[in-house]
């Protein structure tokens, strides 16, 4: 794999831990902004919802960038974000710094995939793909821990600071290793001809299939430790080490699913899938069992994240010439999906159904996404349709990178 894909792993290990460190570090933020804990809740929302806004708008403002310069102007944008939080002397100035931040989210993620997938050869795009997200589950499994417990040995500050540092680093690394890469001269005219791709009944499908295939798995995620410690037993101070657990599951399957999606897109999909139901569902029956519990959160990691390379190499295929902003939308349908898994599984914890039932709901939801991608899969132009689907799914990819 070029290196230029560790400069594009590095940025994304620094967004990752961006997004989900603030989680282990909202005691000391409410503290010292001397408000509540569900207002200080509101940095991880706000900047859910900027992610989900700036994907869609930030990557149809850079459709006609270099897409090497567009990389470097949101790594600039990062630390400027990151940098604000770190200073930030009200709730308000932090709140303005995380949205900042999360602006440059999903378009770093959707360009990036795009020229991850540009930069090596069409039998190994979904990898490509799979290496950049590998910085994403890194800061899952190393970032999330380490910055929470620098945060809350040196201040919070002191994780933001090294967050705008870890910027600076993919910033030089993405300056010197990424190739200049053109956008597309043969992209729809104009700014409004790139939404014509939202005309198309996959690209739909494939946004749809994110929401509830990732959705099911996140809204079983953003209650375990709820599950943990209310169902299995284990005490609040191993919730932290069980989580890296889940994050190396993230990790391993983010590769295997890259490279299997590489093989074959639509067998992957349906597999990983089906797989992630039947793990959502056993999950819910063993988890009283401390060891069973353990083997599940693995391999609900494992798969949940699996289908992710696939997922955004689907969209890529059904854009067309509008492959960025397929997969910026694609990036927005991930945050969406996880949103509404959250609330989905908030809703049967609110109706008394126990700590067990976000891991049903989320098992009901990626069944959701099973039948979509199963109606839009057997449909024209869908992967399941022939044996062949695998190779046609990576032949756009192929003339992306041979024009770039």
């Amino acid at each position: 794999m070029p290196l230029a894909l560790l400069a594009l792993a590095i940025g994304g290990f620094g967004i990752g831990l961006t997004e989900f460190v603030i989680m282990g570090l909202l005691p000391e933020v409410a503290a010292d902004f001397a408000v509540s804990e569900t207002v200080a809740g509101y940095l991880i929302s706000g900047y859910a919802l900027a992610v989900a806004i700036g994907a869609i708008a930030i990557t149809v403002a850079l459709s006609r960038v270099n897409r090497k310069t567009a990389l470097i102007g949101l790594m600039v944008l990062f630390i400027i974000g990151n940098g604000l939080s770190a200073l930030a002397p009200s709730y308000e100035m932090m709140m303005v710094g995380r949205i900042v931040a999360a602006l440059c989210h999903g378009a770093f993620f959707g360009i990036g995939a795009v020229v991850a997938a540009s930069l090596v050869p069409a039998n190994r795009q979904a990898a490509a793909i799979s290496m950049m997200f590998a910085g994403l589950t890194t800061a899952n499994v190393l970032g999330v821990p380490l910055g929470t417990f620098l945060g809350q040995a040196a201040g919070w500050r002191s994780t933001f600071w090294t967050i705008a540092v870890i910027g600076i680093i993919a910033l030089i690394g993405i300056a010197v290793l990424v190739p200049s890469i053109p956008a597309r001269s043969d992209a729809a005219s104009g700014i409004l001809g790139e939404f014509r791709i939202f005309a198309s009944g996959q690209v739909w499908a494939s946004i749809l299939l994110t929401i509830l295939g990732y959705g099911g798995m996140f809204g079983a995620f953003s209650y375990m430790a709820f599950t943990l410690t209310g169902v299995t037993g284990f005490s609040s101070a191993a919730v932290p080490w069980l989580l890296v657990l889940f994050g190396v599951g993230l990790f391993i399957g983010n590769i295997l699913g890259g490279r299997a999606a590489d093989k074959n897109l639509g067998a992957t999909l349906l597999t990983l899938l089906i797989g992630l139901v039947v793990i959502l569902a056993v999950f819910s029956l063993v988890a009283e069992n401390k060891v069973a519990t353990i083997i599940a959160l693995v391999f609900m990691g494992g798969f949940g994240f699996a289908t992710v390379p696939a997922m955004q190499m689907r969209i890529m295929r059904h854009s067309g010439d509008a492959q960025t902003l397929g997969s910026g939308a694609n990036i927005a349908a991930f945050n969406v999906g996880n949103a509404f898994g959250a609330w989905i599984g908030g809703l049967t914890i609110a109706s008394g159904l126990g700590y067990t039932s976000p891991l049903w709901a989320g098992a009901l939801v990626t069944v959701g996404g099973l039948i979509t991608l199963l109606i839009a899969g057997r449909a024209r132009g869908g992967e399941l349709r022939r044996k062949s689907a695998s190779a046609d799914a990576t032949a756009d990819l192929e003339r992306e990178s041979q024009s770039a």
